[in-house]
């Protein structure tokens, strides 16, 4: 409020954050075309020390934790199918792309502006997806939620450390408050497995057992965040009556006539006509 009220003498400043956050996409950018020979160097790393068997214990990790993603899915369809009914189908077919997107890039900010525009094609109104949809990318996040509770649990057995049935449900609990607000870029929710490792005396240097398949994990659980924020912001859209139609373009298109032969031969005959009178001509 305060830098437009002073008018033209705040716009430095303004120029100055707009290019913090070119600079912060420019890095994240450089972390992405480095991260697979990161994640080479991790599952090689892990290999050596341990042999090719640790590919069986981070196979069945990253098993689980998809099995544990789909089932998500199932229930955040439903929960849509529940306000917006056949629409759902909709939806995902709008979707699609910014979720693969985010599968690829493992990064929400990369599918930001593609789910934005598919947002407002399924007919979301602007005044709604640019509000609940970056809150959502703060705080809707159930993937990285997901994967940090698999994380710490992996961790603890990892070391041998028997945790009991109160224990995790108060890892839950709190990771249900720390994992609000990560950032929609690679590894950020390793920021938040380690705090909670130290809160509840884990081993810290735990992480190192789950970096060489973080990124794998990464993939699924950021598809997972843009998905359920697409659904949270259409699923509010509905409940406040303004969603709209989708645009033409992306409707069944009506199929065209038959043509018989005699339309055929109607349209030869014409076009002969034509030829004809421009010979005149």
């Amino acid at each position: 409020m305060a830098l437009t009220a002073i008018g033209e003498k705040g716009k430095p400043i303004v120029t100055l954050v707009e290019s913090l956050v070119e600079l912060m996409l420019q890095v994240t950018g450089y972390v992405m075309r480095v991260s697979p020979i990161a994640v080479f160097g991790a599952l090689a790393a892990s290999i050596t020390r341990e042999g090719p068997g640790v590919l069986l214990t981070y196979g069945e990790l990253v098993g689980e934790f998809y099995i544990a993603l789909f089932l998500l899915w199932g229930l955040l369809i439903l929960a849509g199918a529940f306000f917006l009914g056949r629409r759902i189908l909709t939806l995902l077919r709008y979707v699609r792309e910014p979720v693969l997107l985010a599968f690829s890039t493992a990064s929400s900010e990369a599918a930001y502006p593609k789910m934005l525009e598919q947002l407002d094609r399924f007919g979301v109104p602007r005044r709604i997806y640019s509000f609940v949809l970056p809150l959502g990318y703060s705080f809707n996040l159930d993937g990285s939620m997901m994967y940090a509770s698999f994380a710490t649990i992996f961790i603890a057995q990892a070391y041998g450390i028997d945790l009991p049935i109160l224990t995790q449900i108060t890892i839950l609990l709190v990771l249900m408050v720390t994992s609000k607000g990560i950032a929609a870029v690679p590894r950020a929710s390793l920021v938040v497995v380690a705090a909670t490792l130290g809160q509840f005396n884990l081993p810290v240097e735990g992480i190192a057992f789950i970096l060489a398949v973080d990124h794998f994990m990464d993939m699924g659980r950021t598809a997972t965040n843009v998905l359920g924020n697409a659904i949270a912001t259409s699923v509010v859209t509905r409940w406040e009556g303004m969603l709209e139609v989708e645009e033409p373009e992306y409707l069944a298109r009506p199929k065209a006539p038959a043509h018989t032969a005699a339309d055929g031969r109607a349209g030869l005959e014409l076009a002969d006509d034509m030829v004809a009178e421009e010979n005149r001509g």
